[in-house]
C-alpha cells in the first residue's frame, strides 16, 4: 500500500471552465476516501489522471513519495474499477480474476486463496467457471470489481463501481467493501455522486464542484458542520432547506426574517458564534428537515411555530417526509411515522411545525461560506 498526495492539479479540455482548477488532498495508508460531488465536478477526471490515463496541465501527483509525472499507468501499480464492467469475453470468472495475478507471478496457491476469499465476500463463488456471456449485468460488475481486489495495488481507483447494481446488492455492497478495505488494508479513492455511499463507507470525503474542493472531512464533519451553502445543500437526505433572510436586531436578541418565515435566535447560540457583533444584513438561513418539529395546533402562536399547509407527502417506510408551502415558500420536515395508524394529512390541510432555534446554519448570502452551526450533541427531532 502507498499514500498518495496530490498537489495544485488542474486540467483543462478546451477553452472553457477547467475540469480541474487547482485541487490538493491526501489520502493516507490504508484509507477509504471519497471523491463526491455532481456530475461535472472533476471527479472521473481525478482518477483518470491518478491511474496515468490522462496528464495534468499542472499539478504534481505522488504516490508513496515518488512523483507520478513520465510515469506509464502500467507502472503505477494501480487498480481502477470504472462504473461500467469490462471483463474479457473469452475467459471464465476465476481467469478474469486470476489475470493481473498471473501478471506478477502469483503461485497457483496464493492466486486461488486471494480469488477463493474475494469470491466469497462478493457473493460470486459459483460463478468461477463462467464466463462473462452466461453473467447478468450485476454479476459482471461484481466480477470487475473482484479482479481489481485481488491485486496487491499501491491504492485502489473506484470509479462508481456499484451505480448500476440493484439497490439490494448496493446496501450488501456498501458493507462488504468495508470488510474488503480492512481485510487487505487497502487504500482506496473513491468516486461517487451518491452522498449515502460516502456517509456510510468512507473515512473521509472530499467534496468537488466545478473542479475546486469545497470541503474535506469526516462523513460526520461534513454533514453537521458544511463549509458552505454548496456542501449543505448537497450533502445530506432530505437536503437541507435554505432560505435567503435579513438578519436583523429584535429587541435584546436577533432574528432571521424572510418574506414568509422568521426564527427568533437564541440568544446564548448567537454569542458563541459570534453573531451579536454582525451588522444586520442578508444572510442565508438552513434548516434540515430533521430539526422541524410537527406541533399540534394549540402551540399556535408560540415562538419559532410556524403555520402552513401540506403540499406533498412522501412516506419511506417508517418515515414521513412533508414538504410544507408557507406563502411563497416551501420547506421539507422529516418525521418518524406514526405508530398510532391515524392517517396522514390531506394534501392542502393545515399543519404546524416547530424550529429548533439551536438547531440552525447561517451563511453568508454573498460568498455562501458558513457562519454558524448547530450546537454540538444536537440530535434530529423524532
Amino acid at each position: 500500500m502507498a499514500e498518495l498526495h496530490i498537489e495544485g492539479l488542474e486540467r483543462r479540455f478546451g477553452s472553457g471552465k477547467p475540469a480541474l482548477d487547482g485541487i490538493s488532498f491526501d489520502v493516507a495508508e490504508r484509507e477509504f476516501v471519497f471523491l463526491l460531488g455532481p456530475s461535472g465536478a472533476g471527479k472521473t477526471t481525478t482518477l483518470r489522471l491518478t491511474a496515468g490515463l490522462d496528464h495534468p496541465d499542472a499539478g504534481r501527483i505522488l504516490l508513496g513519495g515518488r512523483d507520478m509525472a513520465g510515469i506509464a499507468p502500467r507502472e503505477r501499480n494501480v487498480a481502477m474499477v470504472y462504473d461500467k464492467h469490462s471483463l474479457y469475453p473469452h475467459l471464465n470468472v476465476f481467469e478474469n480474476m486470476a489475470y493481473p495475478l498471473r501478471l506478477r507471478g502469483l503461485t497457483d496457491a496464493d492466486m486461488k486463496a486471494r480469488i477463493d476469499r474475494t469470491s466469497e465476500i462478493l457473493g460470486i463463488g459459483q460463478l468461477l467457471d463462467r464466463r462473462p456471456g452466461q453473467l447478468s449485468g450485476g454479476q459482471q460488475q461484481r466480477v470487475a470489481i473482484g479482479r481489481a481486489l485481488v491485486r496487491d495495488a499501491s491504492i485502489y481507483l473506484m470509479d462508481e463501481p456499484i451505480s448500476h447494481l440493484d439497490a439490494k446488492l448496493r446496501a450488501h455492497m456498501r458493507v462488504e467493501f468495508k470488510k474488503l478495505q480492512r481485510e487487505f488494508a487497502a487504500t482506496i479513492l473513491y468516486v461517487s455522486h451518491d452522498q449515502l455511499e460516502a456517509m456510510t463507507m468512507g473515512d473521509r470525503i472530499i467534496v468537488l464542484d466545478q473542479g475546486r474542493v469545497q470541503q474535506i472531512g469526516t462523513p460526520r464533519d461534513i454533514y453537521d458542520r458544511p463549509a458552505n451553502r454548496f456542501v449543505a445543500e448537497f450533502v445530506g437526505e432530505p437536503a437541507m432547506n435554505t432560505l435567503t433572510c435579513d438578519l436583523m436586531q429584535d429587541g435584546t436578541g436577533w432574528k432571521a426574517v424572510s418574506q414568509d418565515f422568521a426564527v427568533h435566535l437564541d440568544v446564548a447560540w448567537v454569542q458563541r458564534h459570534g453573531l451579536q457583533n454582525r451588522k444586520p444584513g442578508k444572510v442565508v438561513l438552513g434548516l434540515r428537515p430533521q430539526h422541524l418539529t410537527l406541533v399540534p395546533s394549540e402551540d399556535t402562536g408560540q415562538p419559532n411555530v410556524e403555520d402552513g399547509r401540506v403540499y406533498a407527502v412522501e412516506t419511506l417506510g417508517s418515515e414521513t417526509v412533508y414538504d410544507i408551502e408557507i406563502g411563497g415558500t416551501v420547506l421539507r420536515l422529516w418525521s418518524r411515522r406514526q405508530a398510532d395508524g391515524r392517517p396522514l394529512p390531506a394534501i392542502g390541510a393545515p399543519l404546524h411545525f416547530r424550529v429548533n432555534p439551536q438547531a440552525l446554519h447561517l451563511f453568508d448570502a454573498e460568498t455562501g461560506l458558513a457562519l454558524a452551526h448547530p450546537d454540538p450533541g444536537l440530535v434530529p427531532a423524532e
